[in-house]
């Protein structure tokens, strides 16, 4: 067995998507858009003398002011009961982040929380890190379901809205034409003037729209009511899961309850894919009242979704003197942000 760096497209996402805790995190074109961005990334492997991949993990460069530090989100993908792969694997990821001049590297793995899993951080010689990388509570909801099923399992308000919004006359469509990625960049820019946080630059959005639509892994859903857009969903389709990534509304659009629609419309899609869950993502713990994910969160337990907690994400402190500026200034942004 041997840790290298894999060049060939198809071979790391048979691999990936092979996995059924794996998502979009891992896959190849999550990290052609961080190269679009002028990123260094990494994506290695532990190959057996034939080159079958036993493990693989991704991660991207980040570059900041208080040091530059490796991202690894929803990775290593790995048989995490296989103790010694596990930890060549890691010593691979401190590799890597040494030879990037890293100060720290962070793991956010996907891998369920338990005593189990802090406790293989621990002996990995990781400390759980001021800020979060990715999603680490999430909602989540079963496909193997059937519609009638999840809507069983769906609060009253949320079946009382998608009742309302099938009235209102509304028009759902789906697609990657770039008038769509556009109009969701515009009424994103407006959503978040509403919500009051800090909007995506376009470039971004769209950059990150163009990686996964040149293979056919991303559909913009919109809803419009007599040609006017009411709300949209950023969709990825990877593997085993559908990622409701991102999503956008207009005040209108939160008269006619037009969300509902859009979901039950990305939940038929991803079912035809082959999807076996639908990951609404981020959500808050029921106590956390005054976080400001608290609103959204409530809107997707309405959906009667499965509760998943992940690992949250570790650190493995490279720079130590200078890592304690980094859980400083993080340590602060945090309270600041209420996240």
């Amino acid at each position: 067995m041997k840790i290298v760096t894999i060049e060939e497209r198809k071979k790391w996402d048979d691999f990936i998507k092979s996995h059924e805790e794996a998502n979009f995190l891992q896959s190849w074109d999550f990290y052609e858009f961080h190269k679009s961005r002028g990123k260094k990334i990494v994506r290695r492997a532990a190959v057996d003398d034939k080159g079958k991949i036993l493990a693989a993990y991704a991660g991207v460069v980040e570059t900041a002011k208080r040091g530059t530090y490796l991202a690894v989100a929803g990775g290593p993908i790995i048989d995490f009961k296989d103790k010694k792969l596990v930890r060549e694997i890691f010593d691979d990821i401190k590799k890597m982040g040494q030879e990037h001049k890293c100060v720290f590297v962070r793991v956010r793995p996907q891998l369920p929380l338990s005593d189990n899993s802090l406790k293989l951080m621990r002996e990995l010689g990781l400390k759980k890190a001021p800020m979060y990388l990715s999603v680490e509570y999430a909602g989540v909801l079963d496909l193997k379901k059937s519609e009638e099923e999840i809507l069983a399992g769906a609060s009253q308000g949320f079946r009382r809205k998608l009742r309302k919004a099938e009235k209102n006359d509304i028009e759902i469509t789906a697609d990657t034409e770039r008038r769509s990625i556009e109009e969701f960049c515009k009424l994103e820019k407006k959503h978040a003037e509403r919500q009051k946080y800090v909007a995506f630059s376009e470039s971004f959005l769209t950059k990150q729209f163009d990686a996964f639509a040149n293979n056919n892994e991303v559909l913009i859903y919109t809803a419009r009511k007599d040609g006017e857009i009411l709300a949209q969903n950023f969709m990825i389709f990877y593997g085993p899961e559908a990622s409701y990534h991102y999503g956008v509304s207009s005040q209108l659009g939160t008269k006619y309850s037009a969300a509902p629609l859009l979901h039950m419309a990305a939940m038929k899609e991803a079912r035809e894919r082959g999807c076996i869950r639908y990951n609404l993502w981020g959500i808050v713990g029921l106590e956390e009242k005054s976080h400001r994910f608290y609103g959204v969160s409530e809107f997707k337990r309405s959906f009667g979704c499965e509760e998943l907690k992940y690992t949250p994400a570790h650190d493995m402190i490279l720079k130590p003197v200078k890592y304690q500026i980094t859980k400083i200034v993080e340590t602060v942004r945090k309270k600041i942000r209420h996240v």
